[in-house]
C-alpha cells in the first residue's frame, strides 16, 4: 500500500490519473500535457505501473495507458472501513 500513496503523492502523477480517466492515451500525448521531458514521464508512468494505477499496451510503436479502476475501487473500500457507524 506504501507504493500506492506515494504514487498519489505526486501533483503530476494525480494529473495522469486524471487524464486517463477520460481515455486511453499513448505515452507522448500524456507527455504533450506537461512541460517536463518525456523520460520523467515516463518516471511517472512507471510509478503509477507499479502502483497497480494504471495498466500498458503495447500498440504497434505505441504503449497506451489506461487507468486501473480496481486498484481504484480497492483504496475506496479500504478508506470506508475507518467510516464510523
Amino acid at each position: 500500500m506504501n507504493i500506492l500513496f506515494k504514487a498519489l503523492n505526486d501533483a503530476t502523477r494525480r494529473e495522469i490519473l486524471e487524464l486517463l480517466k477520460e481515455k486511453d492515451l499513448a505515452a507522448g500525448e500524456i507527455a504533450d500535457h506537461f512541460n517536463i521531458s518525456k523520460p520523467s514521464i515516463s518516471h511517472h508512468l512507471d510509478l503509477l505501473k507499479q502502483a497497480g494505477l494504471v495498466e500498458s499496451v503495447k500498440q504497434g510503436q505505441f504503449i497506451v495507458y489506461s487507468l486501473n479502476t480496481s486498484v481504484v475501487d480497492e483504496i475506496v473500500k479500504w478508506f470506508m472501513q475507518f467510516k464510523s457507524k
